[in-house]
């Protein structure tokens, strides 16, 4: 099905097309041959839907419903080039990821994810596999978010373009914003920082190991759930670290007018991420720090609040004059950039 050692490569273990393959199963159709409406039924056809959705795909609009009448909404563009390279990720692996990263939005609210609606624009001559793919990698993501796909739009264009807008139930523990971090609260975090990043390195250098780096860079792995237990529990402040752990602590503090100090030694350093430090010639913290794309958890808590597997890595003190803030690690400026932004 997938090219062999005849053709130098070794064969792909998981299921769907390898990436840098369109159509390994032969048949070559693609999405032109089909037709958008064609396309629509395949992406809707059989579609699980939780219990806050009355309404899904069929009409010209979904209906939810929310506990206490309040709704999140948030959208992200995932774009072929940018976001994703299909030589690098399987269709399956960028469905995941573009649910994935929308729901992890609505965690750093505090909130449950109920509905996505998609926007996909591909070229015609794009395989029908390759988006049969896609959507299993949809559909996989959002059963194990607990969200329903629950509407969106196709069209055509030059690249693969991906929209995710994402609904959201508050209920009564939140929103928990960025803006009511408080001097001694405690700094926590709630799944992996600096994997996608070291993984992206592996990649843009040829290199497919180490393994675990290069599939968190592939999928992300929100901590699911996290966010409403954090609310729960009184979570201050929250963030999804989707742009490099200073960076978007930084958020948390400017919004607040407080100071941060993340301990360095508290986030460890996983051996796959010393091994890529290792291998560039940069210091594997660079990945820990500023590295963005894991879609962590970083909340601040009241001293006594923290809820179990959230881990202290700093802490929350007052700003020299009102109305600044600053981020530091160890007690001392960060040298260098942040986190990742498009257009720097």
């Amino acid at each position: 099905m997938n090219p062999t050692a005849s053709s130098g490569r070794s064969p792909w273990p998981y299921p769907g097309p390898r990436p840098g393959d369109d159509d390994p199963a032969g048949g070559g159709q693609t999405i032109a041959d089909v037709g958008e409406f064609e396309l629509i039924d395949l992406v809707t056809k059989g579609l699980t839907e939780n219990d806050q959705v009355e309404l899904g795909p069929g009409d010209d609009a979904a209906i939810v419903r929310t506990r206490d009448g309040r709704t999140l909404c948030s959208v992200d563009i995932l774009i072929e080039g940018v976001h994703f390279r299909r030589d690098w990720s399987s269709a399956m692996d960028i469905g995941r990821k573009a649910v994935a990263v929308n729901v992890s939005d609505i965690e750093a609210m505090g909130a449950r994810p109920i509905g996505i609606v998609m926007g996909f624009s591909a070229p015609g001559d794009l395989s029908l596999t390759w988006v049969r793919y896609f959507i299993q990698g949809v559909r996989e993501e959002c059963d194990r978010a607990g969200v329903s796909l629950i509407g969106g739009d196709i069209t055509k264009a030059r690249d693969i373009t991906i929209s995710v807008t994402i609904l959201g139930d508050v209920g009564p523990e939140g929103p928990v914003l960025r803006s009511g971090a408080r001097p001694g609260d405690l700094v926590a975090l709630k799944g992996r920082v600096g994997w996608a990043a070291a993984g992206l390195a592996a990649l843009s250098r040829g290199f497919r190991t180490p393994k675990a780096v290069v599939e968190a860079q592939q999928v992300p792995q929100p901590p699911y759930g996290a966010g409403l237990e954090a609310a729960r529990a009184g979570a201050t402040a929250m963030i999804d670290v989707s742009d490099g752990l200073l960076g978007d602590l930084g958020h948390i503090a400017q919004r607040s007018h407080v100071t941060i100090d993340v301990h360095r030694s508290a986030l460890g350093m996983p051996e796959p991420i010393r091994a890529v430090g290792q291998a560039t010639g940069i210091d594997p913290y660079v990945y820990l720090l500023t590295g963005g794309e894991d879609h962590a958890l970083a909340a601040t808590f009241p001293p006594g609040a923290l809820p179990e597997g959230w881990t202290v890595i700093g802490t929350v003190g007052e700003s020299s004059t009102p109305g600044s803030w600053a981020v530091t690690v160890d007690g001392r400026p960060w040298e260098g950039r942040q986190g990742y932004d498009h257009f720097h």
